[in-house]
């Protein structure tokens, strides 16, 4: 190779290699960030009466899921490695047993895991099969007729007391506390009330008392004069009724006008504020009622619920909310331990239920029942409710065997036909 040529082919591979080495490495391959979890949207169904004249309680039930669903967002629940975002699917059954079907079909049409509700005995006993047909686990929230954990349904279950219980500790209270000898009893003609008033009367019956009078009417009536009138010439000591607010506010009311001096009593489906809105502070004065479940201040997570209610909602809780709030949140504790929101997978979890909720410890025997649910009395004083003993099912069963008042058979449900209560 001729000389100069050589020198210059040197040359250009020196300055070559020269800039080659002034040139940066090329960046290493970014890493690729983490994936975040993958967010699925769980529905959870609310059913109860938004509007008509059991409203109040029906919106009650659904703020208390609607806070549930809230503060679980807020915890950033992630099951089976998955975040999950919660949904609530509020539907109005109007506390009638034939809208509770079709709310319930609706429920079921929406893909909602799992259903809070219902209010009403009336309406839960008949919905309960379609979210049995549907795989969907239900959880009542208030309903108390014993039928509707009896039909044999793996998806029925619910927070509170029943009226097989609920009933007899009315009766013994009536006997042992007050001392009634003699007593009328009135119910609604549904699920609810019916239940609750045979299984008084049962117990009653069976601690000596005389029941002097059994009256029916509806939960539509507001106008109770002529029977309240039969029943004042019977001259009971006590006047027990198995019903809601919008029927019991009109009754004592009417009571005091026709100069009735019995005592009255009854269930929980009048143990409310607005009881004591219709009735007039005068004739709610001394009236007692019974509430499956512990007095609300007293429930382990009570006082911070309330507070939280109230601040959210700008209004008092109702009657229900906690038990609605606590539903929401044993169904998602299922979920957990299932690692699924397939129904399917997490139902069987929520028969081992063992979680400390708002109310105090949930867990539900083989029917779906609450176990060890408290009944507490209270008495309308100055304007309010204020609770008078608390009684655990195990003493009322302890007493009944005492006096040999096992509690009465249930009741027949309402016909479909008949507008729904608890």
């Amino acid at each position: 190779m001729h000389k100069a040529l050589r020198h210059t082919l040197i040359a250009t591979l020196v300055t070559t290699l020269i800039a080659a080495c002034g040139q940066e490495a090329p960046p290493p391959p970014k890493a690729e960030a983490p994936k975040a979890p993958e967010v699925i949207t769980v529905k959870i169904g609310s059913a109860s009466p938004l509007t008509g004249p059991q409203a109040h309680i029906g919106v009650d039930i659904r703020n208390g899921v609607q806070l549930a669903i809230e503060d679980a967002n807020a915890a950033n629940v992630e099951i089976g490695g998955k975040k999950v975002k919660f949904e609530m699917v509020a539907e109005d059954d109007e506390a009638n047993p034939t809208k509770a079907t079709t709310v319930a079909q609706k429920l079921v049409d929406a893909k909602v895991a799992a259903v809070v509700g219902h209010f009403n005995s009336g309406a839960s006993i008949p919905a309960s099969k379609i979210y049995s047909d549907a795989g969907i686990p239900q959880i009542s929230p208030s309903s108390t007729n014993p039928k509707y954990t009896e039909q044999g349904f793996k998806t029925t279950f619910r927070v509170v007391a029943h009226d097989g219980q609920q009933g007899p500790t009315l009766a013994r209270f009536a006997a042992k506390t007050l001392g009634a000898k003699t007593v009328a009893v009135i119910d609604d003609s549904t699920a609810y009330g019916q239940g609750l008033a045979d299984n008084f009367e049962a117990t009653a019956k069976s601690l000596g008392m005389k029941i002097v009078a059994r009256e029916h009417t509806t939960d539509k009536d507001t106008d109770f004069k002529a029977i309240l009138t039969k029943i004042k010439g019977r001259k009971p000591d006590l006047i027990m009724f198995g019903g809601i607010d919008p029927q019991a506010g009109p009754m004592v009311k009417q009571m005091k006008d026709l100069g009735i001096k019995a005592k009255f009593i009854g269930g929980d489906g009048m143990q409310t504020p607005n009881f004591i809105k219709l009735a007039g502070d005068a004739a709610a004065e001394g009236v007692m009622a019974s509430i499956p479940g512990l007095p609300k201040e007293q429930m382990p997570g009570g006082k911070a619920f309330l507070e939280k209610y109230k601040t959210k909602f700008n209004q008092e809780v109702e009657l229900f909310a906690p038990m609605g709030y606590d539903a929401v949140m044993v169904f998602i504790d299922a979920m957990k331990r299932a690692g699924s929101t397939d129904p399917a997978k997490f139902l069987p979890e929520i028969g081992k239920t063992n979680y400390q909720g708002v109310i105090g410890p949930i867990a539900f025997d083989e029917k779906g029942d609450l176990k060890n649910g408290p009944i507490t009395i209270y008495v309308v004083k100055g304007g309010k409710w204020e609770a008078l003993e608390t009684v655990k099912p195990e003493a009322a069963q302890a007493a009944a065997t005492a006096t040999g008042s096992a509690p009465a058979a249930t009741a027949p449900a309402a016909p479909a036909a008949e507008a729904a209560k608890k």
